[in-house]
């Protein structure tokens, strides 16, 4: 089962990778909605089922899908023609090289304690899907009916911006 994990954590890796590193921005968002989802077949693997499966309702299939209505609805420019580096690109490379420093450096002086077993969860998830659907249901409606009034909203402006 670690080939699995291992086969999974590489993928979610390059798919993070081509989001960041790709010129399209409709394939960067698609990207980095594979790297969430490769992140969520992780915790799945992992026995943090709920986790894994918040991680797929919220930021594969809302946040990801989102984005990818951002960028179609708001997209006026090209920016293909931008050049590959700029200043603000070195800056970043630049802390993200001092970041893997810092964590490299706190790993290595870390004592192994060898693998430990995982934890049952203190909740399972049928619980939590019950509280939902009987205690909190009401909110849950509300929000679900807010997030449909701010969709609707969002592409009645995107088409009266269109129409000017």
């Amino acid at each position: 089962m670690q080939w699995a994990f291992n086969i999974v954590a590489v993928l979610t890796l390059l798919s993070a990778a081509a989001a960041l590193s790709l010129r399209n921005l409709v394939h960067c968002a698609l990207c980095l909605a594979g790297a969430l989802g490769g992140l969520a077949v992780l915790f799945l693997q992992l026995n943090a089922q709920f986790v894994g499966l918040a991680q797929i309702l919220v930021y594969v299939g809302a946040v990801a899908i989102l984005v990818v209505f951002a960028i179609l609805l708001t997209r006026g420019a090209d920016f293909s023609k931008q050049p590959a580096l700029s200043p603000s690109w070195v800056v970043g490379a630049g802390v993200a090289v001092l970041v893997l420093g810092s964590l490299v450096a706190a790993i290595r002086t870390m004592t192994a304690t060898g693998v430990l077993p995982s934890a049952p969860p203190l909740v399972a998830v049928r619980d939590i899907g019950a509280r939902l659907m009987a205690e909190y249901v009401l909110p849950l409606e509300v929000v679900g009916l807010l997030l449909t009034v701010a969709l609707i909203g969002g592409v009645v402006i995107a088409l009266q911006e269109k129409r000017r």
